[in-house]
């Protein structure tokens, strides 16, 4: 198919009538789906990828106009609610509670539906799984959920407006410091589209509304600087993302050959002083036991999109009988750590792209051993994939839709048929990459 396309003489009149029908699919898909329609949502997303591969290889329109062709795609899905995934509406309730004075991190939404504005309407919306455990959202991210509470207007469209105009500045901040993260280690700055213009990104961060993408941002600038040995600088702006999601805290140790012994203990004091310093507005004496419980309950009770640890539930029924993951939740930390310190010891991580590699194979290797992988997770994997030879992050970023296959549901039961084929077609494309062998040629940088 691509060797047809390629065949024909590409005009720009083609490339502004393939945006066109981008946008048409973009708005069946925001506007007129549903997460329960499986079929539906897959059928659009595979649109949305083939457009995608379309327009990053075949485009006639140069650099900066698919950067607005991008944008476009963002503003399209502007007043649409997010139809893919419920959590805005937790955001907007810690948000609204931080704004009214109130801690979120003290509070429970199923026993205090009214206690702010709307609240019993966010606590339907949110279900009561969500709703049932303490907020588990680091400082900074709380300040961004409160951003929307400040307008006048409290309405739900208004809220998630300006969540979404605040994701999108955000990928905005991404694609400055990704362009000049990619000059730096010499690959040409076109190979950012392949984060701005892939749906994934799109539908899960700006539709979707998910926080990875202003973590991102502060990820990204973070590594720029830390780069360009302004590591003071770049140890604040790490301690943000870590402020919007824990995880990038597993990046740490792989900093050690960069830095030296004495260099990344000041970095990890900095970072930790900053998360301190944000902390301390929602400072009380329950504040780490709700927290850290709630972290707790997360990895060691909920179960979804998971692959290794799919394998090894399946032999821990047939052996025990029983499901284990508490047990397997308890020893994969310690087996994350084990190949995160394995690939900090790693002496070329002095160089920027073994570093980059390094900091990919460290959250792939925690996110295929992890219990829950929601879509939005794979974020960092896509971002960081950019700036080395690998590419199958850009596949998990399409097959990572069979998740959905969840939702058609109303118990949320996984189809572990489509579940297998998503880590088949991934693991396949890994191992065919790590033996060098071609894929993914198409997709030119």
């Amino acid at each position: 198919m691509f060797s047809f396309f390629s065949s024909l003489k590409i005009t720009k009149l083609h490339s502004a009538l393939l945006v066109l029908w981008t946008c048409i699919v973009y708005f069946l898909f925001a506007y007129q789906t549903n997460r329960t329609d499986f079929i539906q949502v897959l059928t659009l997303y595979s649109l949305l990828f083939l457009s995608f591969g379309l327009l990053y290889n075949y485009s006639v329109f140069q650099f900066k106009t698919l950067l607005g062709v991008g944008l476009v795609f963002r503003f399209l899905l502007l007043i649409a609610l997010p139809n893919l995934s419920d959590d805005f509406y937790r955001f907007i309730w810690d948000g609204r509670a931080f704004i009214q004075g109130i801690n979120p991190y003290l509070i429970l939404p199923e026993n205090n539906p009214d206690i702010i504005q709307d609240g019993a309407l966010l606590y339907k919306g949110m279900g009561q799984m969500n709703g049932s455990h303490y907020t588990c959202y680091p400082p900074l991210n709380q300040f961004a959920f409160g951003i929307p509470a400040l307008l006048k207007n409290n309405s739900l469209l208004a809220s998630t407006i300006l969540m979404r105009l605040t994701l999108i500045i955000a990928d905005l901040i991404t694609i400055y410091y990704g362009v000049k993260l990619l000059k730096l280690f010499s690959i040409a700055p076109k190979k950012i589209l392949l984060y701005f213009l892939n749906p994934f990104i799109i539908l899960e961060l700006t539709g979707n509304l998910h926080y990875e993408g202003m973590m991102l941002a502060f990820l990204s600038a973070s590594l720029y600087y830390l780069f360009c040995q302004k590591n003071n600088l770049s140890a604040v702006l790490f301690a943000g993302a870590v402020s919007i999601k824990l995880i990038p805290l597993i990046f740490l140790p792989v900093f050690y050959k960069k830095l030296g012994l004495k260099k990344i203990i000041v970095y990890a004091m900095l970072v930790g002083l900053v998360n301190l310093l944000l902390f301390l507005p929602f400072l009380s004496q329950d504040l780490v036991t709700n927290f850290m419980s709630s972290i707790h309950l997360y990895f060691q009770n909920f179960e979804f999109n998971a692959s290794i640890y799919y394998i090894v539930r399946a032999i821990g029924y047939q052996v025990k009988g029983y499901n284990i993951i508490q047990s397997v939740g308890s020893v994969t930390p310690f087996i994350v750590i084990a190949i995160t310190l394995v690939l900090s010891l790693i002496p070329k991580n002095k160089h920027h792209k073994t570093l980059m590699t390094s900091m990919l194979w460290v959250i792939c290797s925690y996110y295929f051993l992890s219990s829950i992988v929601h879509p939005w997770y794979i974020t960092i994997p896509l971002f960081l994939s950019l700036f080395t030879r690998f590419r199958f992050p850009i596949l998990w970023s399409f097959v990572i839709i069979f998740s959905y296959s969840a939702y058609t549901n109303a118990s949320y039961q996984e189809n572990l048929w489509w579940v297998s084929l998503e880590y088949t077609l991934l693991f396949f494309c890994l191992m065919m990459e790590l033996f060098n062998w071609k894929i993914f040629s198409k997709f030119k940088t």
